[in-house]
């Protein structure tokens, strides 16, 4: 059977057979890829994250409903997330931009990174992505991830600073939960028991950002979801 030249694409972006990642299972569902996206895709990430968010109006400390400000800047392609629901405008009234098909391609490739290639063929597609900036001060409080109306795993990529992302249970937000490094270039992905597993970023490690990647201070993290809405 002839490959996809989708699949070949996204091949070149991430550390494949030659150098490959070790996966470690972080719980039942959840699996960290250490290293999966090379240096050079990561900077190349950074400068299209650049020009997505252009194209969104710019990142958003979005309000949360008891009031507060996030110190998270978030965008949003294919949907717009605002605490706690899904749009398809952006607060102007102009339609969201839509999922870039390498987003796309990259999240069904980092599920079968993650689950095998059967288990990404399965997905629905994935039409929803944000684009998170963790400055040093800023974190992310234990949350769900509830807004989408499917299942399909949440792909996570990181990119710039470090970060200690938690992860927990799916009961409540306190323990027992792990907590695990996530430097550039790291791939997370959790899916089916752990779909609806509590998760934050408790803190940021600043000055750990790799300068090559053009992102010389900060964190990115790119999450891409399967929303399950119809347009």
């Amino acid at each position: 059977m002839a490959r996809d030249p989708r699949e070949a694409r996204v091949a070149s972006w991430t550390m494949g057979t030659l150098f490959p990642a070790e996966p470690v299972t972080v719980a039942p569902g959840a699996v960290h890829l250490p290293g999966w996206l090379r240096i050079e895709s990561q900077r190349e990430l950074v400068g299209r994250c650049r020009d997505w968010v252009r194209a969104c109006g710019g990142m958003r400390h979005h309000r949360t409903p008891r009031g507060g400000t996030m110190s998270v800047g978030m965008a949003s392609l294919g949907w717009y997330w605002e605490p706690y629901r899904y749009s398809a405008t952006l607060p102007d009234g102009t339609p969201v931009p839509a999922l870039p098909a390498l987003l796309g391609e990259l999240a069904r490739s980092g599920v079968a990174a993650a689950f095998g290639d059967e288990a990404a063929e399965s997905q629905p597609p994935y039409d929803v992505a944000l684009i998170n900036f963790y400055g040093p001060e800023a974190k992310m409080g234990m949350h769900q991830d509830r807004e989408e109306r499917c299942a399909a795993p949440v792909v996570s990529l990181s990119l710039g600073d470090t970060c200690v992302f938690r992860f927990g249970n799916t009961e409540t937000r306190s323990r027992p939960y792990t907590d695990v490094e996530l430097r550039g270039g790291d791939l997370f992905v959790f899916g089916g028991a752990a779909r609806m597993a509590y998760h934050g970023v408790p803190r940021t490690r600043p000055g750990t950002a790799d300068p090559a990647t053009g992102l010389e201070s900060g964190r990115l993290n790119i999450t891409i979801r399967a929303s399950g809405l119809s347009a």
